[in-house]
Parts: C-alpha cells; structure tokens; sequence
C-alpha cells in the first residue's frame, strides 16, 4: 500500500460532479493498492502511521501531535495512478498495482479495518469515480508512506 499524506485545514469531494463529503482540518490521504495489501499486518502498519504521525504543531511550534492527538478527521481517497512506474518511456506503467477489482476489495476492507480500530473519524472518496477534490493545504506539509517501507 502507498499513501501521499497530506494535511489540509479543509478538504471537500465531488464524485462526477456530485458533493460527497468534506471535513475540516486533518490529512488527506492519496491510497494506491497493491496485490497482497489485504494482509492485516498491512493495514495494521498504515492505520498506526496515520494516525500517530506527529505533523502537526504543539503550543511551541514544533511537530508533535497527531490527528488522533488532536481529534482531527482522515480522508481516504483511492488513487490507482501512485503505483505509475514513469521509470521508462513516456506513458506510466500500472502493473504493479492492483486490479481494479481486486483494489476495490483492499480499499474497502482498509476503510473498514480504519473505523473499527480508531477513533479518528475516516471520510472516504468514490471507488474508481472521477473526483474533484478542493484541499487547502495546511504548510504545506505532505509526506509519502509505503506498506513495503521503499521510502
């Protein structure tokens, strides 16, 4: 699994030119699935990442809160195109993502497996629908995260 993390002071999604949620200050997060990223290991790893990363400041400046320390949201957005290998010629390679079918699955089970076991509240996009998504950026502060610790 590999995420782009990044934290808003507001986020709001339309799905084909349909609102669907929105929320205040927290992270929004770009999610890529790979085949196997239904292990529990997985989603144990990238759930504790996220909701313990100290990126947001304390009463003295510095980065060490969370969005669970804060009682912040999470948005969950799906995003096929960060497993996009750009490594050769000029059009992306996604075959080492998952299918379709298969990420749908995945993100599903991790959206489910994030709000059984934190109390973050967690939005989510639409699967596999053109989305419009309107952040204002809260730093900027973005970070990457992968499953399989490549960065």
């Amino acid at each position: 699994m590999r995420m782009v993390i990044q934290r808003v002071l507001s986020c709001a999604l339309k799905a084909d030119g349909v609102p669907v949620d929105s929320m205040g200050q927290g992270l929004l997060v770009l999610v890529g699935i790979q085949p196997g990223d239904e292990e529990e290991a997985v989603m144990r790893y990238m759930l504790d990442k996220l909701v313990h990363l100290r990126i947001f400041e304390d009463e003295n400046g510095k980065m060490n809160l969370s969005v669970e320390d804060l009682g912040l949201d999470l948005f969950l957005v799906s995003n096929f195109t960060l497993y996009g290998d750009c490594r050769h010629g000029r059009r992306p390679s996604y075959s080492s993502g998952a299918s379709p079918e298969e990420a749908r699955t995945i993100y599903d089970a991790f959206v489910s497996y994030m709000k059984a076991n934190t109390k973050v509240p967690v939005h989510t996009g639409v699967f596999q629908a053109y989305m419009d998504i309107e952040t204002r950026l809260d730093g900027p502060v973005t970070l990457l995260l992968d499953s399989q610790k490549d960065f």
